[in-house]
């Protein structure tokens, strides 16, 4: 039987129909609208899975169950968010009323979380006992999967790997500390740290590259810089990935997971990425003389990973 995967964001819904091979045989997608209710988007949801169904040429009697992936904090055993602050959740039982909806057995976990699973059974990691996701985007999100299951916490909240210090009283990060890697290594950081050595120095090709025009910076302007013959350019990639290497090696230390799987819209610069990534970590990771070591890899599910590995919560 199929299961059915809802990749809940403040953005987009995105659901899918998984068979048993993890394959996506059909989508719906919707805007999220957080602004609205929580039961608005809810019954949102159940409508979007109804039409995933029926674009598989399915019935809701052929799917065993359906897996939610959630920003913030999803209590698995009583199947309430307590808190999604991107959604304006708080104490919402998203199992049971959605069990209300559709009729049909339903589990929650936090998206990173699921989306870490996808990889894991699906994607990248794809074999591994244990792994460690992370997603280089907006923010630094995380997974991790410990003798192939979640690794949660004891309130449900574990894994928040972006909000790690690495820099004490450095940056300023969103959770409200000061240091998080994700001030340092998320692709928001990265388009700070190009403004600013733009701004340091005005004849770098970089502002070629975005018309003049400072605002239009983003994740891949100092790569495409670099790739362009530009030191300023390849001086702010190279310290990005110092960043990057720095929470990595961390990972790798506090965890030794058969792979460190990197994903998020700055994964796409692939081995432009990873190699140096690799360089780095080889040479500060404590495990350095032991004989098995973790791979470093890119993600390969994309934005798929995230309906996968919900899907894979209701098997």
């Amino acid at each position: 039987m199929v299961t059915i995967g809802v990749d809940l964001g403040g953005t987009n819904i995105v659901v899918g129909v998984v068979d048993e091979a993890y394959n996506i045989v059909a989508k719906a997608k919707s805007k999220t609208r957080a602004e609205r209710s929580a039961e608005e988007i809810l019954q949102d949801i159940a409508r979007l899975c109804r039409e995933a169904v029926e674009t598989a040429g399915l019935t809701m009697a052929d799917v065993a169950g359906v897996g939610v992936g959630c920003p913030g904090t999803c209590n698995t055993q009583t199947g309430v968010v307590e808190y999604a602050n991107n959604l304006n959740f708080n104490n919402v039982p998203i199992v049971a009323r959605m069990n209300e909806l559709l009729g049909l057995p339903v589990y929650i976990n936090n998206d990173a979380n699921a989306a870490a699973l996808g990889e894991a059974l699906a994607g990248a990691a794809k074999g591994s006992n244990s792994c460690v996701c992370i997603t280089l985007g907006t923010g630094v999100g995380g997974g991790v999967i410990i003798d192939g299951k979640i690794y949660e916490g004891c309130n449900y909240a574990g894994a928040e790997l972006g909000h790690t210090v690495i820099q004490m009283n450095g940056e300023p990060c969103t959770c409200g500390r000061r240091g998080c890697w994700e001030a340092y290594a998320s692709a928001t950081a990265l388009v700070r740290q190009t403004k600013e050595a733009m701004e340091t120095h005005p004849r770098s090709q970089m502002w070629q590259q975005v018309g003049g025009d400072i605002e239009k910076v983003n994740g891949l302007t100092a790569f495409d810089g670099m790739r362009a013959g530009d030191t300023v350019a390849a001086a702010v990639v190279d310290q990005y990935i110092d960043y990057v290497a720095c929470g990595v090696i961390d990972m790798i230390n506090i965890f030794q997971p058969d792979i460190v799987c990197i994903g998020g819209g700055i994964s796409h610069e692939g081995e432009t990425l990873l190699v140096p990534l690799r360089e780095k970590v080889v040479l500060e990771r404590y495990s350095k003389f032991c004989k098995r070591q973790t791979e470093i890899v890119a993600a390969v599910l994309g934005n798929d990973a995230g309906v996968i590995g919900a899907a894979c919560l209701a098997r």
